[in-house]
C-alpha cells in the first residue's frame, strides 16, 4: 500500500451541513494501476466532477470532505464488513472486482486477496471515516445536530442496477430512517419552489449507501441524506467524461440554493 497518498481534501466550515464526496477521486497507487485492465484504468464508474458541483461550500461555510482515491481502490461508501446494502440485487464490492458494465477491473490472477483488502481498509477506508466522525462531532457540538449530505453521481443508464434512465435527482434516506421528516419536507418544498427542469425521486433505486445509513441517526442529532445525480444533467457521460459548463450551471445554482436551505433549518 502507498501510505503517502493524499487521501482527501477538506474544507472545515461552521454551518450545520457536512458534504461528503467519497466517489469523485481518481487517484490510483502505481502498483495497483499496473494490475488493472485497460478498461478499468479509464475509471468509468467515477462520480465525475461532483466536487465542482459543490465548489460553493466555502462561500456558505459548509464543511466538505472529498476523497482523492478511486473507488476501485476501496469503496468508502460500503460496509467494511462486506454486508450488502441491497440484498438480492447486483452490487459492487468493498474492493470492486468488476465495473458497472461487468468488465473485469483486474488482469487475470491480479485480484486482491483478503489480506490486501484488510490493508486497504486500514490505510484508506478507516482514515476517511475517522475524519468524517470527527467532523460530525465537531459540527454537532456547535449546533446540537449535523446534516450529513452524501454527494454522488452516476451514469443515467446502467442496466446492471436499474432499468431505463434514472431521474436527474435521486434522493435516499433509507425510506426516511436516516433523517428528520423536516429535512425530507424541506428538500421536497425546495424542489417545487425552484421550478427546475430536473426530474426527481426519493428512495427509489437509491436509498442511501453505507455512510448515509451508518451515520444517519436522527435520535442522536445526526441526519443523513444522499443525492445521486444522473450525470447527463451536468456533463458528457461518454469518455473522456467532460464537464459541461453550460449544462451544469442550472444544476449548480439549484444545489447552491438547496444547501443554503438546509443550513437555515431548525431541527
Amino acid at each position: 500500500m502507498n501510505k503517502n497518498l493524499a487521501l482527501f481534501d477538506q474544507y472545515a466550515g461552521s454551518s450545520p451541513v457536512l458534504i461528503s464526496v467519497p466517489h469523485a477521486g481518481v487517484g490510483l497507487p502505481q502498483a495497483l494501476k499496473e494490475r488493472m485492465t485497460d478498461c478499468a484504468r479509464m475509471l468509468p464508474d467515477t462520480d465525475w466532477h461532483v466536487e465542482k458541483l459543490y465548489d460553493f461550500a466555502p462561500e456558505l461555510d459548509v464543511t466538505l470532505i472529498k476523497a482523492n482515491l478511486s473507488r476501485y481502490v476501496i469503496d468508502l461508501n460500503r460496509d467494511p464488513s462486506g454486508e450488502s446494502l441491497y440484498p438480492g440485487a447486483s452490487v459492487t464490492e468493498l474492493c470492486p472486482l468488476t465495473t458497472f458494465d461487468n468488465q473485469s477491473i483486474y488482469k487475470q490472477g491480479q485480484e486482491p486477496d483478503l489480506a490486501e483488502i484488510r490493508e486497504r481498509i486500514f490505510y484508506y477506508h478507516q482514515p476517511y471515516h475517522a475524519l468524517l466522525k470527527a467532523e460530525i462531532e465537531r459540527i454537532r457540538s456547535l449546533h446540537g445536530f449535523c446534516i450529513v449530505f452524501e454527494a454522488h453521481s452516476i451514469r443515467s443508464r446502467v442496466s446492471r442496477f436499474f432499468e431505463g434512465q434514472l431521474p436527474d435527482l435521486n434522493w435516499g434516506s433509507n425510506d426516511g430512517v436516516t433523517c428528520s421528516a423536516k429535512i425530507t419536507q424541506a428538500l421536497e418544498s425546495y424542489f417545487h419552489l425552484a421550478s427546475t427542469r430536473f426530474s426527481s425521486v426519493t428512495n427509489g433505486r437509491f436509498k442511501g449507501g453505507f455512510i448515509t445509513r451508518n451515520y444517519g441517526r436522527p435520535i442522536e442529532g445526526i441526519h443523513g441524506v444522499q443525492l445521486e445525480i444522473a450525470q447527463c444533467a451536468y456533463m458528457d457521460e461518454r469518455p473522456p467524461y467532460q464537464w459541461d459548463t453550460d449544462l451544469s450551471s442550472e444544476l449548480k445554482s439549484y444545489l447552491h440554493g438547496l444547501i443554503k436551505t438546509l443550513i437555515t433549518l431548525k431541527i
